[in-house]
């Protein structure tokens, strides 16, 4: 056993796809001591940088102080106090839903929800590059898996119109057709052509299922995500609260039948302790900020806007989009890893993203931007690419 992990390894390295976790030590919301480096992270998921805001930081500690530190308990037991009432009222309003139901993490919700409402006679048609996590739903479910060509519209009708209808069981419910997507994609930062998919999802008899993680706070009026900027109402939206809202969790935002459901059988949801106090108080916190003041969501656009136009000037491949996930892509795994080293002994972090992440040959830089980012940080950080990939 031994042995052949070694062996293993040995492989991962000889691809450039090793990794390892890195030593940080927090400086200021935008900087860290990596590795006994100081350096500029441009990184990270915390896109409006409510993780540190004075009032999500109080809001966090009253909760603390009033519950303790953990829920101590399954939800189901004795682990679901008077926020997580609020936050999924607060979240279903958000989304414009009947109800919401927090789990643990995004990853979590994908698998519970996916894991919960399909089954073994459902077909389940997926963007080919959709977060893991959908996709590792889809195989604890036991439906067909049918993988489309990234955002090929043409391509999805044609596998909708080919597949035969399978009736649905009056015992299993099963049968169903869906069509799942993420809103924002995580490698690529561009949006899903969601108004065409809930229209095909509605000619074709689907549910249609939006995973919204990197949306939810960024785009649309207040922060409300990429489908209500798109004007598309999915069935199921998918949602986290550990990227704009600064805190940790995910939530599944659908009708009150399948919130009620999901609750009665998605076993992530009914075998895990609830979340800590603290962090549903943040989101809490957070949440009314990025609805009361949209300062901060159009400052992080500006900079994301400008970010991609020095970078594309200066020759970069940068995807079209507008979100604050920037894919400098590079190709190759080994110049990635080696400008990301550069950059890094620079002051500036931004991570190589290699296989399994992105596929094979497509490696990148993943950079991210905040609106907690100074103009002189974001300028900095592309003058040091720029000189780095001379």
């Amino acid at each position: 056993m031994k042995s052949s992990i070694i062996e293993k390894l040995q492989n991962i390295k000889e691809a450039n796809l090793y990794r390892r976790l890195r030593t940080q030590e927090y400086v200021c919301p935008t900087q860290a001591v990596i590795n006994g480096q100081k350096v500029t992270l441009f990184s990270g998921n915390d896109y409006l940088g409510l993780s540190t805001h004075p009032k999500v930081k109080e809001a966090a500690a009253r909760a603390s102080e009033k519950y303790g530190t953990s829920a101590t308990a399954s939800r189901l037991i004795s682990g679901n106090h008077e926020l997580y009432k609020r936050l999924e009222k607060r979240l279903a309003g958000f989304k414009n839903k009947e109800a919401a139901l927090i789990y643990p993490s995004g990853y979590m919700a994908n698998l519970g929800v996916l894991g919960t409402i399909t089954g073994l006679n459902d077909i389940i048609y997926m963007d080919r590059l959709n977060h893991a996590s959908l996709y590792d739903g889809c195989r604890l479910s036991g439906a067909t898996l049918r993988r489309y060509p990234h955002a090929d519209i043409e391509k999805l009708e044609n596998m909708l119109k080919n597949d035969a209808v399978r009736p649905v069981s009056r015992e299993t419910g099963q049968g169903k057709r869906f069509i799942i997507t993420d809103g924002v994609f995580s490698m690529d930062g561009d949006l899903a052509p969601l108004l065409r998919l809930k229209e095909l999802a509605r000619q074709y008899d689907c549910l249609l299922m939006v995973d919204d993680a990197h949306g939810t706070g960024v785009l649309g009026e207040n922060g409300r995500g990429a489908c209500a900027f798109l004007d598309t109402e999915p069935d199921i939206e998918i949602g986290t609260l550990s990227k704009a809202i600064g805190s940790l969790g995910g939530f599944v935002a659908a009708s009150q039948e399948i919130v009620d459901y999901l609750i009665n059988k998605s076993r992530p949801f009914i075998f895990t302790t609830g979340l800590p106090p603290a962090t549903l108080a943040a989101a809490i916190c957070a949440l009314e900020i990025i609805q009361e003041d949209s300062s901060r969501q159009e400052r992080l656009l500006a900079l994301a806007k400008k970010a991609r136009s020095i970078l594309q000037n200066a020759g970069f491949n940068i995807t079209d989009g507008m979100t604050p996930i920037i894919p400098i892509l590079v190709g190759s795994e080994e110049w990635a890893l080696t400008l990301a080293d550069l950059c890094f002994q620079k002051g500036i972090f931004i991570p190589a993203v290699r296989a399994p992440a992105v596929p094979e040959n497509q490696a990148r830089l993943r950079m991210t931007v905040s609106a907690i980012h100074t103009d002189e940080e974001l300028d900095k950080a592309l003058e040091v690419l720029i000189s780095c990939n001379r």
